[in-house]
């Protein structure tokens, strides 16, 4: 006996196209896709979703854009430090 259940979603044209793109490029069909998919997003992790939320918005103030940024701050601190050092 068949354990899986057949539905039916309706897409716009463009996101189709993208998960028919997608499914292709990953060599599966698009069932698949979509499965994996709504896996991933029911088993979110809340406590990492919340921590992304803060981090986030903490870079934010700071004036974060870009992993630019990030490595521009990380240099400028390691040079502060190096200062402080010597």
């Amino acid at each position: 006996m068949r354990t899986a259940k057949t539905i039916s979603i309706t897409l716009p044209p463009d996101l189709l196209l993208k998960a028919q793109k997608t499914a292709e490029r990953e060599d599966r069909t698009i069932s698949e896709l979509f499965r994996e998919a709504l896996r991933r997003y029911i088993t979110a992790d809340p406590e990492w979703d919340a921590l992304l939320r803060r981090t986030h918005a903490a870079g934010n103030a700071l004036g974060i854009a870009s992993e630019a940024d990030v490595e521009r701050l990380s240099d400028e601190f390691r040079q502060e430090r190096q200062s402080v050092a010597q």
